[in-house]
């Protein structure tokens, strides 16, 4: 089997929830925001944000500062604040030491997708970047895995693995690209979708059970 290993962002390989808290916590108090707008940026960015959400905030509250102003502000929170625990980074070094490939394919805007991964060293360990805002497709779409693939140098067809926490972006999306897939526990798992090869409690875990893998 081909040695590439897809690891989704968000949730995976990095922790958004509390980045996303220390951010919109900050913007707010940048700009001396009132409850209610807070409110609704964790109400309406619990999962992701992109700069059309932010135009939309403008406009519901009637800022006096732009929704682009607000995106940018808040991209650079994100990268400020977002974090990849240093065992993960070991792990991921460990894994391309050991000739393995590493792509990462992820929903979200591109800007902020990858101001995460620099920020947290990941830019540095991974041989190609899918953002779904890149193309305007999500996963579990085939096409943004054929592209990570590609970024990778490398073709799908060969075979890998998937690794994200993600039910049906992650591990059905992964399935549909022919890949062996590992589940990172803690969303509710949908009936009817088939279940992923493995289950983990932690990244970390599924880079060992690459590590332990064979040709």
């Amino acid at each position: 089997m081909h040695r590439l290993a897809l690891f989704d962002l968000d949730g995976t390989l990095a922790d958004r929830q509390s980045a996303f808290s220390d951010a919109v916590t900050g913007l707010c108090r940048t700009h001396s925001f009132t409850p209610d707008v807070e409110h609704w940026l964790h109400a309406e960015l619990a999962d992701r944000a992109n700069a059309a959400d932010f135009t939309r905030l403008h406009d519901t509250f009637d800022l006096a500062v732009s929704g682009a102003q607000l995106w940018q502000e808040y991209v650079d929170l994100m990268s400020a604040a977002v974090t990849c625990r240093p065992e993960v980074l070991e792990g991921l070094a460990r894994l391309r030491a050991a000739a393995w490939t590493i792509g990462v394919i992820t929903n979200g805007a591109g800007d902020i997708q990858r101001a995460k991964l620099a920020a947290t060293g990941l830019a540095d360990l991974v041989d190609g970047v899918a953002v779904s805002g890149d193309l305007e497709i999500r996963k579990p779409d085939l096409r943004l895995f054929e592209l990570a693939a590609s970024r990778c140098s490398v073709i799908l067809a060969d075979g890998g693995w998937m690794i994200g926490d993600n039910p049906i972006g992650d591990i059905g999306g992964g399935h549909q690209a022919g890949l062996r897939t590992i589940w990172l526990r803690g969303r509710p798992w949908p009936d009817g979708l088939p279940a992923a090869h493995h289950v983990v409690d932690d990244v970390t875990d599924a880079i060992t059970i690459l590590l332990n893998e064979t040709e």
